[in-house]
């Protein structure tokens, strides 16, 4: 009987996929990527200057670099602040916290004004009848006034804009020595004052490029040109351009010169 063995067939199953990992591996590597950048930050700091310390620290801080001025007086870096056109704002706000710490605020509260304009931001010391920030017909300012003028100063010594001061007085006649002393000295002094107080206590002594007194050539009340807030000092806080807006600025350019016609070569 002949053999009925064949070739024998071997049928090998696969079995099924193995199980998905999932993406947890990358979720732990970038854990480690992360681990290795802080650290290689922090090794670089210790080894960096006060100055880049304290910049990097303060943008963790303020990233937007929109308060006060600390470190190298650039906008961004660090607690820095810069007034601009884009964040007169944000200064308004600050100064307007820091008078609020002076002891006899909430009696002169309602003779500070802040503006903002296109100059940059006014800030007045309006007087009242019973002489707010200056005696009357005094030049020097009285203790309520020297305070203030010397919170502003901290605040603004602190900043890299320039800063310029003006006196005003109301349209009542004053005069004293004889005629020879009236609103027009007496606006000069006071914004002089202002000055003086303002730059012995942290204002740059380049902050201020001007000082000037108006009499009452620029009433603040038009309509009551002998109001109390008439009398007052502006202290107006100039906003920096942006360098790109002077790279921007057309520059003039230099006319042609003439060029004299060379001399013909002599025939012999």
């Amino acid at each position: 009987m002949p053999s009925q063995s064949g070739p024998i067939v071997i049928i090998k199953r696969k079995g099924g996929h193995a199980a998905h990992h999932g993406g947890a591996w990358k979720v732990a590597y970038a854990d480690f990527v992360t681990a290795m950048m802080a650290l290689f930050i922090v090794l670089w700091l210790m080894n960096s200057s006060k100055q880049v310390r304290e910049a990097v620290g303060g943008y963790f801080k303020d990233p937007t670099g929109v308060s006060k001025k600390v470190g190298n007086g650039q906008t961004g870096s660090g607690d820095n602040f810069m007034l601009s056109k884009d964040n007169m704002d944000k200064l308004k706000e600050e100064l307007q916290k820091s008078v609020q710490e002076v002891k006899v605020f909430d009696k002169i509260k309602e003779q500070i004004a802040m503006t903002i304009t296109s100059d940059g931001l006014r800030i007045e010391l309006m007087e009242s009848d019973v002489g707010t920030f200056f005696p009357s017909g005094v030049a020097q300012p009285n203790d309520s006034g020297r305070e203030i003028l010397i919170k502003l100063a901290e605040e603004l010594g602190k900043l890299p804009n320039k800063v310029s001061i003006e006196g005003h007085t109301d349209a009542k006649p004053f005069s004293r020595s004889g005629g020879a002393y009236g609103n027009w000295e007496l606006s000069t002094d006071r914004a002089n004052a202002a000055r003086r107080i303002m730059q012995e206590s942290g204002l740059g002594p380049k902050q201020v490029t001007q000082v000037r007194g108006y009499a009452d050539q620029r009433l603040r009340t038009p309509n009551e040109p002998e109001d109390a807030s008439n009398r007052r000092i502006s202290v107006i806080v100039q906003h920096l351009v942006k360098p790109e807006a002077e790279a921007d600025a057309p520059t003039e350019k230099a006319p042609p010169q003439k060029t004299e016609p060379a001399p013909a070569a002599a025939h012999h």
